[in-house]
Order: structure tokens, then C-alpha cells, then sequence
């Protein structure tokens, strides 16, 4: 068993589609200026009609093996986080394995939503460290696909991206994940969700369209239950981490408003400018925010040996959770 692991390469991807909100704000009546002002979003891709999930992931896939410099047969799993799948079956991980030459990996989809990077960053870890094997984590969604042009609280929120995370074995323990914390609130189950699609209600012939798309009954909710998730499970891994919040270089949470994760870092005493913030020009692409954000952050100002950086997520289910990790 190896003691720890640690992040070897990162890699993003967005489709060529760049939405800004005056096209939006058009469409639902909404005053020029309404959407930044209430998300921090300016922009979003979406998907044209070519892209498919499995190639935006492979995409991202394929940079972040790039940037670790690694022997692809040396990869042990492939875990793809995604809410929009290219089919309910089968799974989207497999395929994307493949159009990677990843040809001793094992392949698996991974449904957290918003927090599902996170899960499956802390699932790969475990891999990594009992098998000695690098892993690939990618998060990847399109959205735009899933979205109720009608609803306000969804249409001017979601977007498309893939981000990515090569991990390796490694010795130091002041590296890899260094504190984790996991939460849930089935009691806010219905929160946010595509209602129909899975066993309670199939697709068939007939099915109001409105069933198949997103949708967030109580915005206020959502964005209350989100900062007190996402806080939360932060202080939880900080504690574990044995690490106060000012000892935190960046913090890259979820990227569902900006006004969320502003609020979790007052919070938590995270200055201003240690926050990581990609929602302006990408918006909300769920799980696939955080490593897109990780990504972006690194092209700008390279990651440097002994960094300490926390992730935090909350989203549909109600599901979160917050990793502290050690460059």
C-alpha cells in the first residue's frame, strides 16, 4: 500500500458554443444585467449538436493525462462523475477509457451531482493507495440539454464542461488528501431534480417534456442549504487536517452561484482572494465546476509543492462534502 497519493496532472475542456446572458435574459424578459448580478455569471458553453458527454470527458481526459506525463497502461481505474450520461445504459466511463487507450482500467459512472467530484476524488484516492496504480477522475455534464428554458432558476445557472485529475502513489504524507468530510439531507430530496428518466418514471411515448428537464422548486432553499453543507463539511476536514483556514492557499469550491460560495468563505474565514473562481465565464456545470476551476487555476498560477487547497461541493440529493489536499 502506498501512504498517500498525489495529484499528477490536470486537464478541462468546454465545448466551442459560448452563451452570453444577454441571450438568456432575452429569452425569459429579464432586465439587462439580471443574471450577474444575482450568480456572477457572464457566460456559459453549451453543447452544439456534435458534442456527446464521453467526448467532452475524454477531452479533459486527454489534456490531464498529457499534463501527468504518465504511461496510459499504467492507469488502474477511470472514474467519471456525471449527472447527464450518453445513455442510462450502458455506463459513459468505459467508452471514454477506451477513446484514451486506457487498456488496463478499470471504468465506472459515478451520479453525485454537484458533489460528485468530490466522491469520486476520494474513492480514486483509496484505489491509489491500496493498489499503487494511478487513477483519472473526470467530471463531465451537459446540461444545456437538461435544461427548462422556462424556469428561471435553472435556464440562467447551467452550462457544459468537463474537468479532470490524473492521481498517482506517493510517500509523503503531507500530500494528497489530507482531511475529508461527507454529508446528506434526503429530507431535501426533491430540491433539485430531473423528475423523470429512472425506474419511478420511465421515458415512454406521451411524457410531458417538462418531466425530462431540471428543475429547483425552492431557489432560497437550495442556496441556504448549500452554504450550510458546504461549510460545514469544510470545517470538518480542516479539523481532520488539523488545519485552521487561514493555513489554506486556495480554496476551490462549487461553482453553483457566486454567491454561495462567497458566503461559505466568510464563513470559514477564507479571504476573498484565496477564493478560485471560474463561474463568471464557464457558469454551473455541476460536479464537473470544481476540477474545470482546479484546471483554469493552475494554467494561471501553477500549483507549487506544499500548497494546501480545499474543495467543497453541495448539491442535488441533498448531497456535499469538502477535501483538503496537499500539493
Amino acid at each position: 500500500m502506498s501512504r498517500s497519493s498525489r495529484i499528477l496532472g490536470l486537464g478541462h475542456h468546454a465545448p466551442g458554443r459560448k452563451v452570453a446572458n444577454a441571450e438568456i435574459e432575452n429569452n425569459l424578459g429579464l432586465e439587462p444585467g439580471w443574471i450577474e448580478r444575482r450568480t456572477g455569471i457572464r457566460s456559459r458553453f453549451w453543447a452544439t449538436d456534435e458534442d456527446t458527454l464521453s467526448g467532452l470527458a475524454a477531452q479533459a481526459g486527454d489534456m490531464a493525462l498529457a499534463n501527468a506525463g504518465i504511461d496510459r497502461a499504467d492507469v488502474g481505474l477511470l472514474l467519471l462523475a456525471t449527472s447527464t450520461p450518453d445513455h442510462l445504459l450502458p455506463p459513459s466511463a468505459p467508452l471514454v477509457a477506451h477513446r484514451l487507450g486506457l487498456s488496463r482500467s478499470g471504468a465506472i459512472d459515478l451520479t453525485g451531482a454537484c458533489a460528485g467530484f468530490i466522491y469520486a476524488l476520494m474513492f480514486a484516492d483509496g484505489f491509489t493507495r491500496l493498489h499503487g496504480r494511478p487513477a483519472l477522475v473526470i467530471a463531465a455534464n451537459i446540461l444545456s440539454r437538461r435544461i427548462n428554458p422556462a424556469e428561471r432558476a435553472s435556464a440562467v445557472l447551467f452550462a457544459d464542461a468537463a474537468g479532470a485529475v490524473v492521481i498517482g502513489p506517493c510517500e509523503d504524507d503531507d500530500r494528497g488528501i489530507l482531511g475529508a468530510s461527507v454529508d446528506s439531507d434526503g429530507s431535501r430530496y426533491g430540491l433539485i431534480q430531473i423528475p423523470a428518466g429512472g425506474s419511478n418514471r420511465p421515458f415512454h411515448d406521451g411524457l410531458d417534456i417538462e418531466q425530462t428537464r431540471m428543475t429547483i422548486t425552492d431557489g432560497r432553499e437550495v442556496f441556504s442549504k448549500a452554504v450550510e453543507m458546504m461549510t460545514a463539511c469544510s470545517q470538518e476536514a480542516l479539523g481532520a487536517a488539523l488545519l485552521k483556514p487561514q493555513e489554506i492557499n486556495r480554496f476551490v469550491p462549487h461553482q453553483a452561484n457566486a454567491r454561495i460560495f462567497d458566503a461559505v468563505g466568510r464563513n470559514l474565514g477564507i479571504a476573498d482572494h484565496a477564493i478560485v473562481k471560474s463561474i463568471a465565464e464557464y457558469g454551473n456545470s455541476s460536479a464537473a465546476t470544481i476540477p474545470l476551476s482546479l484546471s483554469l487555476a493552475n494554467q494561471n498560477e501553477p500549483f507549487r509543492a506544499g500548497e494546501k487547497i480545499l474543495l467543497a461541493a453541495a448539491g442535488a440529493g441533498l448531497s456535499g462534502g469538502a477535501l483538503v489536499v496537499g500539493i
